[in-house]
């Protein structure tokens, strides 16, 4: 049975490595899609407690597939879903790190850069949307997570600590309050 999961695991970890434009949290979308939906390694509430540890944990927030993957299969699937996930792309920026370096400057490699930027950006949107609709987000979160968006296009630098803590005042004055 642990066979299959994490074979499991790597059909729907390994592609999206290759596809994580702009980073892991652009695939969060389709990593919740694959885990709730598609194979129920977690439920819904697990998934957005799941991301929330990952977020919280040093290191990258895509660990999250690492937490899934011990949900679905214990520690074997933690480190199949950690190598299905990390391991493609880190070979594929290897190879192509040479290459694209030697292009730079040139009109294409902008054309690609440039035409890559809004899809990252989309990807990363799409996995702030699948975390919004989670249980319990509500008009509050939204709002919340628009601000944080605004705040941090307006002043870039600002620490993400700060607005974490903002938001955490704002939820626990929402709560005292209702």
């Amino acid at each position: 049975m642990t066979d299959s999961k994490t074979l499991a695991l790597v059909l729907a970890f390994a592609p999206l490595s290759l596809v994580s434009i702009g980073g892991g949290p652009s695939v969060i979308a389709e990593v919740q899609h694959q885990a709730v939906t598609v194979h129920g390694w977690v439920t819904q509430r697990e998934f957005a407690d799941l991301f929330a540890l990952s977020r919280a944990a040093p290191g990258p927030g895509t660990l999250l597939v690492l937490l899934i993957g011990w949900q679905a299969a214990g520690w074997a699937g933690a480190l199949t879903a950690a190598l299905a996930f990390f391991l493609p792309s880190s070979l594929l920026v290897f190879g192509m790190a040479h290459v694209w370096n030697r292009w730079r400057g040139s009109a294409w490699h902008s054309a690609v850069e440039a035409g890559l930027a809004p899809i990252a950006v989309g990807l990363v949107l799409a996995g702030a949307a699948v975390m919004l609709r989670a249980e319990g987000s509500g008009p509050l979160a939204w709002a919340t997570a628009l601000g944080v968006a605004a705040c941090r296009l307006w002043r870039p630098n600002i620490h993400p600590l700060i607005l974490l803590g903002l938001g955490a005042v704002v939820f626990t004055f929402a709560s005292t309050m209702g």
